[in-house]
C-alpha cells in the first residue's frame, strides 16, 4: 500500500476511533474505492453502517469482508445474524449466518447463545436448550448459558439438577456482578415456575441486589415524577393528520400483557406484528430539548421526524400490511407519536397492580429500568405510569383503548372483538388460535404467549401476599 493509502487507513480509522461514524463511514469508503482489497477495513465499514441503522449496505460490507478472507469470519457471520434477526426481521437467514459461523468454529459460544436466543424467539423450545447445552459443553463456565437454559426449562415440578447447578454457580468464588445476577435470576424463573414460592422470592431479593450492585443503578422518585410533570406540561397541541397510514402503537406498564395483545393482532390477515420497535426512543434522544421542544416544533421538523420513522418501519413492513410498535415505554411518549401521527391508534395495555409488580421484581431487566429492583420503587413508577396515561387519556378520549390482561385471559373473545372493533378491523378466528402465529417474539413472555390464552398468571401475586405486604404495606383492592 502506498503513503497515500495508508493515510487514508489511518484517517479512517481515527474518525472511528472518534466516534464520528458518518465522517469515518466516507472515509472508509473513499479507502476501499482505492484498495478494494482490506477486508478488515471492510469489517469497520459494515460495523460502522451498523451504528449508522443503515442494516442493508452493512450486510454488504460484512460479505465482502468474508469474500476476501477476513480472519475470525465467524464473528462476521455473527454480527450478520444479529442484523437480520434484530434490525430486519429475518430470523431464517439469521439462523444461515449462526450455522455458517458455527461451521467456521463449532465451539463459538457467542454464535451459539445467539442461536439459542434465536429458536426462543421462533418458540423452538428443545432446540433452544440443545443449543444452551452445546455452549455449555464448550465452555461449563459459562454463566449466560446456564442462564438461558434454566430459562428455558421451567416446569411445574422442579429440575432439581438444575436448580442446584444454578446455586453451586451463585457460591463459587470470582463470580462477577452480572453473573450473578444472570444466574440469580434464572433460579428465581425456575423456583416460581416449580412452586417454590418462598424460595423463589428470597432468590428474587438476592437476585435484585446483585443486580444493583452489578450496575449501580438507582430510582431517583423525585426525578421520576419531575420527569412526568415536564410531560405533561409540555404536552403538544392537535395537529391534523397527514393523510398516511399510521402504525398501531401497543403502551404500558412492561409486563403488563403488551406481548399476548401484539400477537393476538399480529395473527389478523391485515397486521403485522413488528416487536419492540427501536424507532420512537431513537428519535427522542436525537430530538433536541425534549419533551419541551415537540409542542413547538415547525411543520418542516415534525415532518422530518415522521420520516425517519417511516424510513425504519419500511424496512421490516410488508406492503398494505398495518404494523405494530410494541414499546410498553412509548407511554412517555405519546404527546409525540400523536404529533407524527396524529390519527394514531394507541392499545394501553393493563394488569393487576400486584401481580404486575411481581413480574417486574422477577425479572433481570434492563439497568435502565431501576425501578424494577425493589418493590416500592416498582410501584412508585407504576403510579407514575397511571398518572401520565390519565392525562393522554383526556387529551386523546377517543384514540386510546386500554386492554386490561384479567379480562382479556378471563374472556378472550370478548375483549379480542373489542379491540379489534376500536382499531376498526373485522373479526378473524385465527386471532384467538395460538398455534398460527409463526413469527418471532422478543420479549420475557415469548413462552407464555405461544400457549393457549390462560388465567394461570392472574392472581400470581397472592403466592406472595406475605412479602408483598411486608415491603408494601397496604395492598390495596
Amino acid at each position: 500500500m502506498d503513503a497515500q493509502r495508508e493515510r487514508l487507513l489511518q484517517h479512517a480509522a481515527a474518525l472511528r476511533r472518534a466516534g464520528r461514524v458518518p465522517e469515518a463511514i466516507a472515509a472508509y469508503e473513499e479507502l476501499l474505492r482505492a484498495e478494494p482489497d482490506l477486508p478488515d477495513s471492510w469489517y469497520n465499514l459494515g460495523f460502522l453502517r451498523r451504528q449508522a441503522g443503515d442494516y442493508d449496505r452493512a450486510l454488504e460490507a460484512y460479505a465482502e469482508a468474508l469474500k476476501r478472507g477476513v480472519r475470525g469470519p465467524e464473528e462476521v457471520h455473527l454480527n450478520r445474524a444479529v442484523i437480520l434477526s434484530d434490525q430486519l426481521a429475518r430470523p431464517d437467514a439469521a439462523q444461515r449466518e449462526l450455522e455458517a459461523a458455527l461451521a467456521a468454529k463449532p465451539d463459538y459460544v457467542p454464535a451459539l447463545l445467539n442461536l439459542g436466543n434465536l429458536h426462543e424467539d421462533m418458540g423452538k423450545r428443545a432446540e433452544a436448550q440443545a443449543a444452551y447445552r452445546r455452549a455449555l459443553s464448550a465452555d461449563p463456565d459459562d454463566m449466560l448459558a446456564l442462564s438461558r437454559l434454566a430459562a428455558v426449562s421451567h416446569a411445574p415440578e422442579l429440575d432439581e439438577a438444575l436448580a442446584d447447578r444454578l446455586r453451586a454457580a451463585l457460591r463459587k468464588p470470582g463470580l462477577s456482578g452480572a453473573e450473578r445476577a444472570d444466574v440469580g435470576f434464572a433460579l428465581v424463573g425456575l423456583l416460581d415456575a416449580g412452586g417454590r414460592f418462598d424460595e423463589a422470592f428470597e432468590a428474587a431479593r438476592a437476585a435484585n441486589e446483585a443486580s444493583r450492585l452489578a450496575s449501580g443503578a438507582r430510582y431517583d422518585r423525585e426525578a421520576a415524577e419531575r420527569l412526568i410533570d415536564r410531560i405533561i406540561e409540555s404536552a403538544p397541541p392537535p395537529r391534523l393528520p397527514d393523510g398516511g397510514a399510521a402504525p398501531i402503537f401497543i403502551v404500558g406498564m412492561f409486563r403488563s400483557g403488551s406481548t399476548l395483545v401484539e400477537q393476538i393482532l399480529g395473527r389478523h390477515s391485515r397486521v403485522q406484528a413488528g416487536g419492540e420497535l427501536e424507532l420512537v426512543p431513537e428519535l427522542v434522544r436525537r430530538l433536541p430539548s425534549y419533551p419541551e421542544g415537540v409542542a413547538n416544533a415547525d411543520e418542516a421538523a415534525i415532518a422530518a421526524w415522521r420520516r425517519f420513522y417511516r424510513e425504519g418501519l419500511s424496512r421490516i413492513a410488508r406492503p398494505g400490511m398495518l404494523v405494530t410498535d410494541k414499546r410498553p415505554d412509548n407511554f412517555l411518549h405519546v404527546g409525540l407519536i400523536k404529533t407524527l401521527f396524529p390519527d394514531a391508534k394507541i392499545v394501553h395495555t393493563r394488569r393487576n397492580r400486584l401481580d404486575n409488580l411481581v413480574s417486574l421484581y422477577f425479572l433481570h431487566l434492563s439497568p435502565d429500568m431501576a425501578y424494577a429492583l425493589d418493590l416500592r420503587d416498582a410501584a412508585h413508577w407504576h403510579g407514575q405510569h397511571e398518572r401520565l396515561m390519565e392525562h393522554w387519556k383526556a387529551l386523546y378520549p377517543g384514540d386510546i383503548f386500554t386492554l386490561d390482561y384479567d379480562e382479556l385471559v378471563a374472556s378472550p373473545r370478548a375483549a379480542a372483538e373489542r379491540l379489534l372493533g376500536f382499531l376498526g378491523l373485522d373479526w378473524e378466528e385465527a386471532v384467538l388460535d395460538a398455534g398460527s402465529s409463526g413469527g418471532p417474539v422478543k420479549t420475557a413472555s415469548v413462552w407464555q404467549v405461544r400457549e393457549p390464552v390462560h388465567t394461570r398468571s392472574s392472581g400470581r401475586w397472592r403466592h406472595y401476599s406475605a412479602q408483598l405486604q411486608e415491603a408494601l404495606g397496604d395492598l390495596g383492592d
